[in-house]
């Protein structure tokens, strides 16, 4: 699809944003250079900016024999924006500033079976209406609700298509949570969430290519790539979890056999650990969290069946990473989501040696593999950085 000259205006707007929050406060010379527009441009979107109300000016700094440059930064109190993010286990919710720093939390546990939309979405507005109490926020302030859900999207519609470990089909998940949330609603997942917070604020930052693992319920892959998020043409891009690793392996919830998601989700862990050690004080039936608990514990404590399902893990993980690796040649692959959160240097240790295994010389030389070091929830993260990208759109549509 061509892009208008209005469309190249709000991902240019976007840009300066992005680039502000993250070098606030900065001058419009510095903007320049980082974003590789015009200074005329530069200052235009400044402007606009100015007058939106998401920047302030903020002073002066000297330059090497000139006029002193004039400082922008974000008005951090100038608003307020909601992350959301729906896993198959919980909601967690964020509140950030315009800063995005994260100014109230809230979190409701999901149990086994507690997926069908009506109750999903009850547990998102519950945890919605609580950051906006905790913050003391008055409703004008909240410029937007950025909500992420697993599987595959229609952004436009604010449609789920395709849940498979729920099993949704086609729910028209934002239009079900606008009747209990006033704030204007904006839809992805966590695949592209987590890419953007990595992008703005963390291992993939200032890097063109990358890839954001996530490691959760579900598994997938955000993408990076040519310094924007890419999402292909129906915003499907990274379902790699879907992609077979095992020729007619275990069953996935898709449908198909030998899923990456199959061996190296949360629920494929605890198939691994059953498999090697049916009886185990370590698997706790029906629980992820806590068998994921368990099993970081038992490798801190050197326990040999936690250390042999976390190195079978890693191999698995290791295999269908270098596949990524010699198919993108990533600078910087990072694994991100709670499970890899959880299981932390010793799995991301056991994966390095996985991947040096598998990959390709020189793709793999080029590659740093890291732990995600944004210490909040990504997701919620970059689910806020939607909502921010829909109030920029709707402050200037014509």
């Amino acid at each position: 699809m061509r892009r208008t000259s209005r469309d190249i205006r709000t991902a240019n707007r976007y840009e300066v944003l992005r680039q502000i929050i993250a070098r606030s406060p900065t001058s419009r010379q510095e903007l320049t250079a980082t974003t590789g527009l015009s200074l005329a441009t530069v200052a235009t979107l400044v402007g606009e900016l100015l007058e939106l109300g998401m920047l302030t000016e903020v002073g002066f700094e000297d330059s090497a024999g000139g006029r002193p440059r004039g400082l922008v930064a974000v008005d951090a109190p100038g608003g307020a924006l909601i992350g959301v993010d729906i896993a198959e286990t919980y909601v967690r919710v964020e509140l950030f500033d315009l800063g995005l720093n994260v100014l109230a939390r809230a979190a409701e546990d999901m149990r086994p079976g507690e997926s069908r939309p009506e109750q999903v979405v009850g547990h998102v507005a519950a945890a919605v209406g609580s950051v906006v109490a905790q913050a003391g926020i008055e409703d004008s302030r909240v410029l937007g609700v950025g909500v992420s859900v697993p599987g595959q999207v229609d952004r436009e519609s604010g449609v789920s298509e395709y849940a498979p470990n729920w099993n949704w089909h086609e729910v028209p998940l934002l239009d079900l949570l606008a009747e209990h949330i006033a704030y204007p609603l904006h839809l992805d997942n966590p695949l592209r969430a987590c890419a953007v917070a990595e992008l703005w604020f963390g291992a993939a930052r200032g890097h063109g290519d990358a890839v954001v693992v996530n490691l959760g319920t579900g598994v997938g892959a955000g993408l990076v790539l040519g310094g924007g998020l890419h999402r292909g043409v129906s915003n499907s891009a990274g379902e790699w979890g879907h992609t077979t690793l095992v020729m007619d392996g275990r069953l996935c919830h898709c449908g198909n056999h030998g899923c990456v998601e199959t061996y190296v989700g949360a629920p494929g862990i605890m198939v691994n650990l059953r498999e090697l050690s049916p009886g185990s004080a370590l698997l706790h039936p029906g629980d992820q969290t806590a068998t994921i608990d368990a099993l970081a514990r038992g490798v801190a404590e050197r326990d040999p069946v936690a250390v042999k399902v976390v190195r079978d893990t890693a191999c698995y993980l290791g295999a269908g990473i270098s596949d990524l690796v010699n198919l993108l040649n990533p600078e910087v692959v990072v694994l991100s989501s709670w499970v890899a959160a959880a299981l932390g240097e010793p799995l991301l240790g056991e994966v390095r040696e996985a991947v040096a295994r598998h990959a390709l010389r020189r793709p793999f030389a080029a590659t740093s593999i890291v732990l995600s070091p944004i210490p909040s929830d990504p997701v919620c993260l970059g689910a806020a950085t939607f909502a921010l990208e829909g109030a920029l759109q709707s402050a200037f549509k014509q």
